[in-house]
């Protein structure tokens, strides 16, 4: 069977980290499907398939079905991301019936358009049996509607992206059972040193004259005496002097959460997840393991393993640093992209041969 015979729609497709990693593997993405019309650029230089700019909740059985086509033999896969916010450890309110609206659509496509295999990811919390009822409704659509399907929480290092990300990626098929392939990089994780050590020294808010994507956020004065204090290679804040020390850290319920921030990289660890707020200082332990200075965006884009190549404005729009990082840390990993391929690729091998 030729992979071009594998057909996918990319739900909640962003800039085209799922999708890019799926084109990589030889899978036919016809569409992605997102309400972010500043994605369509990116998502359509960089990978070649059209992007449709519309709600989810406003997405038909019918619209779905035309852009899969009637070509007979075509495997039907649909794909995506439902916004993660509402299920993110970071999200302290409580959980609206607006919020899990994306997550059931999904589920409703999937009941009325039975594609032949689904690809679902999103954050690790959603595992956590009887926490989120939506999750338990979505897998209820798959049993009933007769998929073989398995989850699991996977650290995304484990299969070769230089970062740590634990993630839940769900497989669903008609033909049989499916999983993921094994992990590539178990006991070899990619690091910091291995993927960004090349790149030219920057300075706190200086650009790149070679790559205009390798610009570092311009950090406040106090900010850029922080991270100056702050040891090098894996340094924290506990080397600060008090004077440093943000008030809120100061207090018995702050001291836990300030060894999360602040805090430079390791050189031989993978970076920790990146966020849309990855290139700031105080959201994470963003600091470059040595200059005096947050992650570049062309380091952020790195650990998420889009390639150099990847464009996310058109070269006419002025770079700004919010936006693309906003991009960035939406995305799948493309490298998660091309296990996913590679899985619904190995799946297929083994349960679809002569079929007709």
């Amino acid at each position: 069977m030729s992979p071009t015979k594998i057909k996918v729609i990319d739900l909640f497709c962003g800039i085209g980290g799922l999708t890019h990693g799926l084109i990589k593997e030889g899978l036919d993405v016809v569409a992605g499907i997102d309400n972010d019309s500043s994605c369509k650029f990116g998502y359509e230089y960089n990978n070649k398939a059209q992007f449709i700019d519309i709600d989810i909740l406003e997405v038909t059985a019918d619209r779905i079905n035309q852009l899969f086509g009637s070509e007979k033999g075509t495997i039907r896969v649909l794909a995506g991301c439902a916004p993660c916010q509402p299920f993110s450890k970071l999200n302290l309110n409580a959980i609206t019936e607006k919020q899990l609206e994306p997550l059931g659509k999904f589920a409703q496509l999937i009941a009325e358009t039975q594609p032949d295999i689904v690809s679902m990811e999103n954050v690790s919390d959603l595992a956590i049996k009887n926490k989120y009822p939506a999750f338990e409704s979505f897998l209820k659509v798959l049993t009933d509607n007769n998929y073989h399907y398995k989850y699991e929480v996977v650290d995304v290092s484990e299969f070769g992206v230089p970062q740590k990300r634990r993630r839940l990626v769900l497989l669903a098929s008609k033909f049989g059972e499916i999983q993921l392939i094994k992990r590539t990089h178990k006991d070899k994780r990619v690091t910091v040193r291995d993927v960004i050590k090349h790149l030219e020294p920057i300075k706190n808010g200086e650009v790149s004259k070679r790559d205009p994507l390798h610009r570092s956020r311009k950090l406040a004065p106090i900010n850029l005496k922080r991270i100056k204090a702050t040891p090098h290679d894996g340094g924290s804040s506990n080397s600060w002097s008090k004077d440093l020390i943000l008030d809120c850290h100061k207090k018995k319920s702050g001291k836990t959460y300030r060894h999360t921030v602040y805090g430079r990289m390791s050189w031989d660890q993978p970076a920790p997840t990146m966020t849309t707020q990855c290139v700031g200082l105080g959201n994470g332990r963003y600091g470059h393991p040595t200059q005096n200075r947050a992650i570049s965006l062309r380091e952020a884009a790195i650990f998420q393993t889009f390639p150099k190549d990847y464009q996310f404005l058109p070269s006419s729009e002025p770079i700004v640093i919010n936006k693309v990082a906003k991009f960035i840390g939406n995305a799948v990993p493309v490298r998660l992209g091309s296990v996913i391929g590679k899985s619904i690729k190995e799946h297929l091998s083994k349960n679809y041969e002569g079929r007709t």
